[in-house]
């Protein structure tokens, strides 16, 4: 069973930037790739970004040249770097593992991934 706690959210004005980290414990962790989601009231959940086993990161159209995923194996972390931030990136963060295996492939379906963190709110006034 994998556990992840995200954290480093909060308020932040637009045009700001924001720093979200990722704890995982209970896996071996350098075997997953790991994603981030969001869900903003009323919404769907939507990808933002993914990396995978060796590091080779996808984002989604909306925040891709303004946010920046990394992992650290010896540490079992991935953060989410945001910057130039927008109202519309308003949401609740989760931090999701697919246990998929080490694959390249990345998936943007949150039912691709197998366990998630509580989420953490980002919440960007304008």
């Amino acid at each position: 069973q994998v556990q992840l706690a995200e954290s480093g959210g909060g308020l932040e004005q637009a045009g700001g930037s924001l720093t979200l980290s990722c704890a995982a414990s209970g896996g071996i962790f350098s075997n997953y790739a790991m994603g981030w989601f969001r869900q903003a009231p009323g919404k769907e959940r939507e990808f933002v970004t993914a990396i995978n086993w060796s590091g080779t990161p996808a984002y989604g159209n909306a925040v891709r040249g303004r946010f920046t995923i990394a992992r650290d194996n010896a540490k079992n972390t991935v953060s989410l770097q945001m910057s130039s931030l927008k109202p519309e990136d308003t949401a609740v963060y989760f931090c999701a593992a697919d246990s998929g295996g080490r694959r390249t492939t990345l998936y943007t379906s949150p039912g691709r991934y197998s366990y998630w963190g509580q989420g953490t709110q980002v919440t960007v006034s304008s």
